[in-house]
C-alpha cells in the first residue's frame, strides 16, 4: 500500500527537534501510530519527507523531524537542526535529554537492492513502516521505517528512508533519556 509522491533529493533535506508539537499539518503524513507506556507517549509518523516523531511524559516535549529546506516551520521551539550527516543533544528540562546521530549512506547498484529488502523487513517485524510507490513502477519505491526501542531509562528511535534514485540511504539514531 502506498500513495504516488515524489521524494525530495537527500540534498534538500534537513534535520530539526522542537521542544513543542508541531501541528501534523504541516506534513504530508503517509503512516502514523501513536504508543502509551510507562507513563509517556510516542507519536510516530512517517512523511513524503521522511518522518516526524513526538515523545512526550506530560511535561516534557520533544518533537523530531525530517523536512526540507523550504518547509515552513516554525521557529518557536527549535531546538537543534542540522543536515543529514550531523547530530546533536539538548537538556529539555524535567531531567529529560535528547541526542541525535544521522547518516547518508549511499550504496553501490548491486548492494542496494538488498539492503532496501532488509530495511522493509525489519520495518514491518519490529516497527512502521511505508512503501512509496514512486513513479518508476518498474524499480524500487522509497521506503520509509520506523523503530522504537525502549532501554533503560530512555527510548532509542531509529528511522531509515530510502531514496532510490540516489541509490542512498538517510538513517536517523536518536535517544531520549529520562530520570
Amino acid at each position: 500500500m502506498g500513495g504516488l509522491f515524489a521524494r525530495p533529493r537527500v540534498a534538500d533535506l534537513v534535520f530539526r527537534v522542537y521542544d513543542r508539537p508541531l501541528h501534523p499539518e504541516l506534513f504530508d503524513v503517509l503512516a502514523a501510530r501513536a504508543v502509551t507506556r510507562d507513563g509517556y507517549t510516542l507519536t510516530a509518523r512517517l512523511t513524503r519527507t521522511g518522518h516526524a516523531a513526538g515523545w512526550t511524559d506530560g511535561r516534557v516535549y520533544v518533537e523530531e523531524v525530517t523536512a526540507t529546506r523550504d518547509m515552513d516551520l516554525p521557529a518557536r521551539g527549535w531546538r537543534l537542526g542540522h543536515r543529514p550527516g550531523g547530530g546533536g543533544r539538548c537538556g529539555l528540562g524535567g531531567g529529560v535529554r535528547y541526542a541525535v546521530r544521522s547518516q547518508v549512506e549511499v550504496l553501490a547498484p548491486e548492494q542496494y537492492p538488498r539492503a532496501h529488502e532488509e530495511l522493509a523487513a525489519d520495518g514491518a517485524r519490529k516497527g512502521l513502516v511505508f512503501h512509496c510507490r514512486g513513479g518508476d513502477r518498474l524499480g524500487l519505491a522509497p521506503l520509509g521505517v520506523l523503530i522504537a526501542t525502549a532501554v533503560a531509562g530512555g527510548l532509542s528511535l531509529a528511522a531509515f528512508h530510502t531514496f532510490p534514485d540516489e541509490l542512498a540511504v538517510v538513517k536517523t539514531q536518536s535517544l531520549i533519556e529520562w530520570g
